[in-house]
């Protein structure tokens, strides 16, 4: 199976039980007991599939895709990352974007999810796939935007919700010195919530389908998280 296989085409995720998903319990590891899981359940993947919008090389440009990458390369030391160049086949789209105003409120970046049903080439059948979109304004000092780039990838990958700690990269707001990584908390977090049932199953290998189609693009959804 070809790694982050291209995308044939998206459609609409059917609806989810109506059943909620269970919360996790108060004395999971870390602030895991803060997170809210999606109405479909859990979102995590064994490998996400990420895209960064490019850039030109004037020196703003050059330190937002610093800092993106610096964060980048933080997560890939505890989750399983891989690039690709389309972002039509990407789980997670990075973008170098202002968000926009929400209840009048600004704020540094933003993380948008979604669920679709997805066709992969060379994937037995289409699949549940996360969609996540995340916003990531460029007018920040270089410390604040890596440690904002950080904290809305941690929602990207599934860590919707914050911790109540300043020096957890999740935390609802950055102290003085915003971190720049995974503190022992965030990482307990993390392998709490990657033991859970997801709610996006593996995909099985099957000989391509000669059928394509333009994938949908993908606004913003009703998720969001700053």
């Amino acid at each position: 199976m070809i790694p982050c296989a291209p995308v044939q085409w998206r459609q609409p995720a059917p609806e989810p039980p109506r059943q909620a998903p269970a919360p996790a319990p108060a004395a999971a590891p870390g602030y895991a007991a803060r997170l809210k899981p999606s109405r479909a359940g859990w979102i995590t993947l064994p490998q996400w599939c990420v895209w960064v919008e490019p850039g030109s090389d004037d020196r703003w440009d050059r330190r937002w895709r610093e800092a993106v990458e610096a964060a980048l390369g933080e997560w890939a030391d505890h989750i399983e990352l891989q690039r690709v160049s389309a972002a039509e086949d990407a789980h997670l789209r990075l973008w170098r974007r202002r968000p926009p105003l929400r209840d009048g409120r600004a704020s540094n970046g933003r993380a948008y999810l979604r669920l679709q049903q997805v066709k992969r080439q060379g994937i037995s059948s289409p699949r549940l796939e996360p969609q996540v979109e995340v916003l990531l304004s460029p007018g920040l000092r270089r410390q604040v935007l890596q440690s904002t780039a950080l904290h809305e990838l941690g929602h990207g990958f599934g860590l919707w919700g914050h911790s109540d700690d300043s020096r957890d990269v999740m935390a609802a707001s950055q102290g003085a010195s915003p971190p720049l990584e995974l503190s022992e908390r965030d990482q307990r977090t993390l392998q709490w919530l990657l033991k859970q049932p997801s709610a996006v199953p593996a995909a099985r290998p099957e000989q391509a389908s000669e059928q394509t189609e333009a994938p949908a693009p993908a606004p913003p959804s009703a998720r969001t998280a700053d």
